[in-house]
């Protein structure tokens, strides 16, 4: 299978591609980090990321587009790109008539490395080890991707506008369920996939004291 995954983000967006095999054995294809300047304005740095994404997509041919979840954060104008930069991608993948999955951070970082909350240094370490590559991709946008691309490859789960689009699913209480038995990689994204729902991740009105 190969896999391109993004990790989007307006000043910098990471690209990666990865072939992986039926033994799950990984390769890198092609990674880069699309970059849009300051200076200009939102829309044509949108226009320049969406670019670079179509141009990948035309050069390596992808069977599946993985996407990195913007997460809330204290920042709000960083969401506000992050989701812009999400939705330019997602009309590259739609123009491409690709299949497309979206993962959350927590659940890249646990298919990686067995740890949802593993740090970027740890992700980093990694996808080289993953890769076998002799040190990290940088920026970490450019590692970021590599590992969405490889956590969508790994886990086979969670594609959009598909019929049969999971083996592994996670409601929204938390509650796993699996339509075969689970690789370690399927259960340690699961695990935190679960552990976020339960905690409100997803809904923010569902952590504890909230209302």
């Amino acid at each position: 299978m190969r896999v391109m995954g993004i990790d989007p983000g307006i000043t910098r967006c990471g690209i990666g591609v990865v072939d992986v095999d039926a033994s799950r054995r990984a390769s890198l294809v092609f990674v880069d980090v699309a970059r849009s300047s300051t200076h200009i304005a939102t829309h044509f740095r949108l226009r320049s990321i969406a670019d670079a994404i179509d141009d990948a997509i035309v050069r390596f041919h992808p069977e599946v587009v993985a996407i990195e979840r913007a997460f809330a954060q204290n920042n709000l104008q960083s969401v506000t790109t992050t989701i812009q930069v999400m939705g330019a991608a997602m009309v590259c993948v739609g123009r491409a008539g690709l299949p497309m999955a979206v993962h959350t951070p927590s659940e890249v970082k646990a298919a990686i490395s067995g740890n949802g909350n593993a740090n970027k240094a740890q992700v980093e370490h990694m996808v080289a080890r993953v890769l076998r590559l002799d040190a990290p991709p940088h920026p970490a946008d450019a590692a970021d991707a590599l590992a969405i691309a490889i956590c969508h490859a790994w886990r086979g789960t969670g594609l959009l506008g598909a019929g049969e689009d999971s083996r592994v699913s996670v409601s929204l209480s938390g509650k796993v369920s699996s339509k075969g038995t689970m690789t370690p990689a399927q259960q340690a994204w699961a695990q935190a996939q679960a552990a976020q729902r339960r905690t409100g991740a997803v809904d923010p009105r569902l952590r504890k004291g909230k209302r």
